[in-house]
Order: C-alpha cells, then sequence, then structure tokens
C-alpha cells in the first residue's frame, strides 16, 4: 500500500531539464520501483509503500535502502552501478540532485545498458541459447559458492518464514479467493513437512546463505558479453537468506513458465555439475512452487495499484498460481540409461530428453564424461590424458555414475545416466540402482552404422567426450552382442529418438 505522496519526485525525475538534457526520459515501472533512463543512465525510483515483505515508507529508509543496493550489486555486476543520488528541495523550492536543502527522496544511479540484453527480452526474441544459460549456470554456481553462509535458524524455519510472507502477500490484493490460497497454503507446508529433514540438514551442512534472493531472468543480463546478475534482494535480508537451490530455483521457474523447460533443465545439470549439490534435486519441484506462488501474489498486488492494466496483470498472476500446483504435482521417478558406441549421439538424445523425464525442471542427467572430469578436477571441456580412461579409473567412473543415481532416485528424482555401457557389469550396476527405490528401470541401446559413427566422432566438438577414431576402433572391435536393453536406430534426429524412449 502507498504510504507517501511521490508526485513531486516522479515529476521531477521524468524531466530532461532535470538531468541538464534535452532528450527524451523512458520510464519502466515494477512493483515497486520506478525506472527512468535518460541518456546513459538509469535512476531507480524505490516506491513510498508498505508491504508484509518491503518497507519504503519514509524517504530516509528508502535512501538507506539504495546505499545497500549499490554496496550489495557492485561484486556481481562491476561498472553497472554508480552510486546513490540524493534528492533534496532547494531554498527556493524546485527540488534538484544532492542538494543542501531536506531530503525529498533517493534513487541510484546506475550505466545504462541496452534492454535488449535482458535476458528476459533475450528468451523472448530466442537469444538465449545452450551455451549462455551453461555459462549462467557457472556463474551462479560461482556466486553461491562464495555467498556468506548463513547458521542462524533451521532450514524448515527458513522456509516456513517465506511461506509466511507468501500467505501474508496474498491477503494485499482481490485477485485470489481465501479458500484457493488456503488450499495451495496447505500442500505447501504439507510438502515442507516431508521435507523437514532434508532442509535441516542442508541448513546445518551451509547450504543456507545469504543469496541473490530476486533471481529470474530480468535481472539477469549481459555485460561485456557475459552474464551478470543485479537487483539483488536489498530491502529484506530475510528474503534473500535462502537454500541456495531456493534461490536457483526462481530462474528454473522463470524459464519453465516462460516455455523453456529444455534450458531450464540445462541450467540446472550444468549448476549442479559444479556445485556438487546432488541431495538437494529432489527439493527443486517444490521450491519452483514456492517461486511461483511468490510471483503470483507480487503480481496480484501490483495489479491492485491505480494506472494497472488489473485485467493482464490478474491473468498473469492466475498463471504463476496455476504453475505452482503443477509443480506439486506427484510424478514417479524414472531412471533411464543410455549406452552406445562413441558417436552415436547419446549426449545429444539425454540432453533433449531430460527436460520431460520426471517433475520439473526434469531429469538430473548422469554423464560418464563429465564424472570423470569432475574426478579429475578438471572442466568438462579440458581433455585428458590416456592414463584417465585405464579400467580402474573407468570402474570408478561407473561406481560414481550409479551413486549419484541411487542418492538421486532414493529420494524421488529422475535420472537419464548417459555412458557407453559396453561391458556388462556396468549395465548390472546401473541396473541395480533402482533397488529400494521407487523408480522404473528403462534401458536403451543406440546403433548406428560404423560410418555414421566415424563421420561424428570427427566432426564432434564442444564436447565432454574424449573419444577418438582410435578409441571407437576399439569399441567396434569388442562390440557387445548381448545387450538386453531396447535397441533403436541411433541414425534418426536426436528428437525422434528421445520421443521413441518416451513411448515406454
Amino acid at each position: 500500500m502507498a504510504v507517501e505522496d511521490q508526485g513531486d519526485t516522479i515529476a521531477f525525475l521524468a524531466n530532461p531539464a532535470s538531468y541538464g538534457l534535452a532528450g527524451p526520459v523512458e520510464r519502466v515501472e515494477t512493483h515497486i520501483s520506478l525506472i527512468f533512463l535518460v541518456g546513459d543512465k538509469v535512476y531507480k525510483l524505490k516506491k513510498a509503500l508498505k508491504l508484509p515483505y518491503v518497507d519504503f515508507s519514509t524517504a530516509a529508509i528508502r535512501e538507506d535502502a539504495c546505499r545497500k543496493e549499490v554496496a550489495l550489486n557492485s561484486e556481481t555486476a562491476p561498472g553497472l552501478y554508480i552510486g546513490v543520488r540524493r534528492i533534496t528541495r532547494s531554498d527556493a523550492g524546485p527540488l534538484e540532485f544532492d542538494g543542501d536543502g531536506p531530503l525529498v527522496d533517493a534513487v541510484v544511479e546506475m550505466s545504462r545498458f541496452e534492454q535488449s540484453q535482458l535476458f528476459d527480452r533475450m528468451a523472448v526474441a530466442g537469444s538465449l541459447t545452450p551455451e549462455l544459460a551453461t555459462q549462467t549456470a557457472r556463474m551462479i554456481a560461482f556466486y553461491h559458492r562464495r555467498a556468506p553462509v548463513v547458521s542462524k535458524g533451521g532450514g524448515v524455519a527458513n522456509i516456513e518464514a517465506v511461506l509466511d510472507i507468501n500467505d501474508a502477500g496474498f491477503a494485499t490484493s482481490h485477485v485470489f479467493g481465501a479458500a484457493e490460497v488456503a488450499k495451495l497454503s496447505e500442500t505447501l507446508r504439507s510438502r515442507l513437512m516431508r521435507h523437514g529433514e532434508l532442509l535441516d540438514r542442508r541448513a546445518l551442512a551451509g547450504r543456507v546463505r545469504r543469496c541473490h534472493g530476486d533471481l529470474h531472468l530480468r535481472n539477469i543480463c549481459l555485460l561485456g558479453g557475459k552474464p551478470c546478475l543485479f537487483d539483488c534482494i536489498e530491502f529484506n535480508l530475510g528474503i534473500a537468506t535462502v537454500d541456495v537451490l531456493y534461490d536457483l530455483a526462481f530462474l528454473l521457474m522463470d524459464l519453465w513458465h516462460r516455455g523453456f523447460p529444455d534450458l531450464a533443465n540445462l541450467v540446472m545439470n550444468r549448476y549442479l555439475d559444479g556445485i556438487d549439490d546432488e541431495d538437494g534435486f529432489c527439493l527443486l519441484p517444490f521450491f519452483m512452487a514456492i517461486r511461483a506462488e511468490v510471483r503470483a501474489h507480487v503480481t496480484a498486488t501490483q495489479a491492485e495499484e491505480p494506472g494497472q492494466d488489473a485485467a493482464s496483470l490478474a491473468q498473469e498472476a492466475k498463471s504463476y498460481f496455476d504453475l505452482a500446483h503443477a509443480l506439486l504435482k506427484e510424478t514417479p521417478p524414472r531412471l533411464i540409461a543410455i549406452g552406445g558406441l562413441s558417436g552415436s549421439g547419446k549426449t545429444t538424445v539425454a540432453d533433449r530428453l531430460a527436460a520431460k523425464v520426471g517433475a520439473p525442471p526434469g531429469a538430473r542427467i548422469v554423464e560418464s564424461d563429465r564424472i570423470r572430469k569432475a574426478l579429475h578436477g578438471v572442466s568438462a571441456e579440458t581433455r585428458l590424458p590416456v592414463s584417465a580412461y585405464q579400467p580402474d579409473v573407468s570402474r570408478r567412473v561407473y561406481h560414481e555414475m550409479a551413486r549419484h543415481a541411487e542418492l538421486i532416485l532414493a529420494e524421488g528424482g529422475s535420472v537419464v545416466a548417459d555412458a557407453v555401457f559396453d561391458d556388462p557389469a556396468n549395465r548390472r550396476l546401473m541396473e541395480a540402482a533402482v533397488t529400494n527405490t521407487r523408480a522404473v528401470f528403462q534401458g536403451i541401446w543406440l546403433e548406428a552404422d560404423p560410418e555414421l559413427l566415424w563421420k561424428r566422432v570427427r566432426e564432434r566438438a564442444g564436447s565432454p567426450s574424449d573419444a577418438t577414431t582410435d578409441v571407437l576402433s576399439g569399441q567396434l572391435a569388442r562390440k557387445p552382442t548381448d545387450i538386453t536393453w531396447r535397441h533403436l536406430d541411433a541414425s534418426k534426429e536426436p528428437d525422434a529418438v528421445a520421443a521413441a524412449i518416451l513411448q515406454d
């Protein structure tokens, strides 16, 4: 709810003369901010309001929030945040920047960048590529590893506080009825109790940290050709002090809601590759549902404000509300193991398949090549020496694959395992991973003409696989003939192969 009249401040910021310019001033509005784009600068004004999760009720509070915003965001978006500008009233009456008169308001001053470089715009334009999603996932993993651990309270209490804020947020609008809000809240709290032990264990292990807090597509941009986070939560440190996977879940939910499940799955997989957090994988649908609930009540509150397109915002809020329910649906866990010789397209098929298997954001891909690189402490793109492919090393890789799969399946998650699997012992190892779980096993063997395999291996680029034509020659020489897994034609398009797997 609004608590102060900012009419003079808004008129001042909308006037080009206030900046000594003659050009136009563009204006963008969010649920708690007004953003003015002028020349090569951006000025962000916090709305004078007080809600259950944010208090910007006085000019002094808003100035303090501006200073916190600059301090917290300068590390993740260097060069973007310039500083804080105080808006004061001159002796003659008009407003001015940084005068000696009394404080009227304050704004964050930022360098302006092309709005087309915002990730929400890039998603709509179709320019959010898998390569960029991979860079983003790795950047977030790096950020989370360095985020300060907060040991106050347990994991259950931390998420329960989020749900309390969400309940209070719905009370600020009339888009949703009390009964439907109560039903969603009850479902989320029931799921919270189910995950309680894991959440508390994660808090004790240091997974609750001072995170970004608002990590959706609109708060990621390209700066200098690299993805950067900006506009983190500064006004309520409690909201930003969360489980790192709950922080990530906002981006995953946003991608899923916008119709990019493959990118959501890719971000999740590349993030987990870099941060070793498999035990929390099963929490992601729950965390994504809470994030959808957040967007539902925030958007519904914005629909109540004067001058807004209430009907459109209410419809958007309902889409998030419906998504929250959909994300909470129970999905039986599956383990799909994809084997085949080098060049058979296992990794490509696994990538096309994963978003369609299990609960959102899809299946965790357990890939032999990436696990082998991780065991040697190098990036997926780094080539390993021949010694890294000795039989004893490979046995360790397959045991690690089985261990990862068992951990995820035991918690109700789904897995797509990608490896050659030409050794029957390794196939049995993966088949046994579903033991003592509710998961269903499905084994797939991809076959193709040797000439096609040769061609693919020769032309492969940007893959974590180190397989060469010499490696393929050895595989062909000892090609197994006793594979009972379902055989599929690997010469077909990857999407067609993935669709055939899903038909079972």
